[in-house]
């Protein structure tokens, strides 16, 4: 039986440390047990792609070579963007049948991991379990699967170009990729539709030497936003490592965190498509739920998680979803995965039939007091009976005066008389990640202090 660590077999994907959880022998295992259950669903072909990290090129020989040796024939993406192995479902359908991105995401440069996709959804939940009960008893497909190069750029560019319908306005725009794999693609794609583009670190380097590529970390956007200022820009654009996260900064050089981008994508594509449904997850603003309905939409509070939200998404027919973090998922007029590159244009394009800069578009949302996403160190083994213990204890206070109500389909959103609170534990890291509102400084004050003290609390318990 193989031994693998089973704690990097994570809620919707698999991803770890490279070196003491990954490596070339791991990878090709993973490859025999995602070929093996493919071949028995009656698939033949997978897409591969992979980031830029360094230790991508050993995971994906390993990966290819499991995956070939079930009888899996492999159709090679290259370096690419998440999304673009996405894309590659759609677009090359009638030749696969399931596809693997190689990638970290936004974790440190030391982690890779693997996002899987068979037919044209993504494994997530049991069935990562799944893959690893396969390791685990050898149980795997023998056959002779073949190889082949398939470049996807070009045909995603030209895609996606014609799908978007620019306005009048001319946009001045700072993108900034990270050294991630976005930038080889957004950049040529915003010039080739006539944007004026200033570009930083759109040169893949998987030592991310600039900055690390994690656009939902504000020290990150330091440098765009400086940017933004001095070139007197109309947007700034920035990325994750896998471009499946955008990070947004208006003219002014303020933040726009991806609830409040959300509210904006969320107006122009209910002028499109009225009434239509609309998923944010659980550290969204609840500006978001309420400016959706104002707009005559379909607010659906969600699970965090890209495989959840596109789940989700499928279950309610909704045409449009984000997370707070940056991930911006289109059903409408495109395929219902989160592409970082594919909300650029959309957000573009809704600034180029705007009649007001970005700092204005939304000046009537209530204002808020909020937090960013904030993370607190958590060990894995003790992250979500942390936050069990945390959901029972504001549960018990729920009509005490104090604690209104507790939604518990992600950690605990304990909701206030004049806010609410988040804790929820991270599925791709040892973290819990806290969130709080208000509408007064001192109501999230007093939130905040008050989630950290469960929070506290219930560690030191359970440590």
């Amino acid at each position: 039986m193989a031994q693998v660590p089973a704690q990097i077999f994570r809620a919707y994907d698999v991803r770890g440390l490279v070196g003491p959880e990954l490596d070339a022998e791991f990878a090709r295992l993973l490859g025999c047990a995602v070929g093996t259950r493919a071949v028995r669903e009656g698939r033949h072909t997978l897409s591969v792609g992979r980031d830029c990290r360094t230790h991508s090129p050993m995971l994906h020989a390993g990966l290819v070579d499991g995956l070939r040796s079930t009888g899996i024939h492999v159709v090679d993406l290259g370096v690419v963007a998440t999304p673009l192995v996405y894309f590659s479902l759609f677009h090359l359908a009638d030749e696969v049948q399931g596809g693997i991105q190689i990638t970290g995401s936004h974790n440190p440069k030391e982690f890779n991991g693997f996002k899987i996709c068979l037919g044209q959804s993504s494994v997530w939940g049991d069935a990562i379990q799944d893959l690893l009960g396969l390791i685990q008893r050898d149980d795997f497909e023998t056959g002779h699967g073949s190889l082949r190069e398939r470049p996807i750029v070009r045909d995603y560019i030209d895609y996606v170009k014609h799908n978007l319908v620019m306005g009048p306005t001319r946009v001045k725009v700072v993108l900034d990729a990270g050294n991630g794999t976005g930038g080889p693609v957004a950049e040529p794609l915003l010039r080739e539709l006539g944007f004026d583009v200033t570009a930083m670190y759109c040169t893949m380097d998987g030592n991310f030497p600039n900055h690390h590529p994690d656009p939902s970390e504000p020290h990150n956007l330091e440098e765009l936003i400086a940017r933004v200022r001095a070139e007197g820009a109309d947007v700034g654009i920035a990325y994750d490592g896998d471009t499946d996260r955008i990070g947004v900064i208006d003219d002014q050089g303020e933040i726009l965190w991806g609830d409040r981008l959300l509210i904006l994508l969320a107006r122009r594509l209910l002028t499109e498509a009225p009434g239509a449904a609309i998923v944010g997850e659980v550290k969204c603003s609840q500006t978001l739920f309420d400016d959706i309905t104002a707009h005559g939409g379909r607010a659906i509070l969600s699970q965090v998680g890209h495989s959840l939200i596109k789940a989700r998404m499928k279950q309610e027919g909704a045409l449009l979803a984000g997370e707070m973090s940056g991930h911006i998922f289109y059903k409408h007029r495109y395929f219902g995965y989160d592409d970082a590159i594919y909300a650029t244009g959309r957000l573009l394009e809704a600034l180029t039939w705007a009649d007001a800069p970005l700092s204005e578009l939304m000046a009537d949302v209530p204002k808020t007091h909020v937090t960013p996403e904030l993370r607190t160190d958590c060990p894995d083994a003790i992250k979500f009976p942390v936050v069990a213990a945390c959901v029972g204890a504001f549960k018990a206070r729920k009509g005490d005066g104090v604690v209104r109500d507790v939604i518990d389909i992600d950690g605990a959103r304990v909701i206030f008389e004049d806010g609410w609170g988040l804790v929820r534990a991270s599925n791709t890291q040892p973290v819990l990640v806290l969130r709080c509102e208000s509408t007064t400084a001192a109501g999230l004050d007093r939130i905040k202090a008050t989630i950290d003290a469960a929070v506290a609390e219930a560690i030191a318990q359970l440590a």
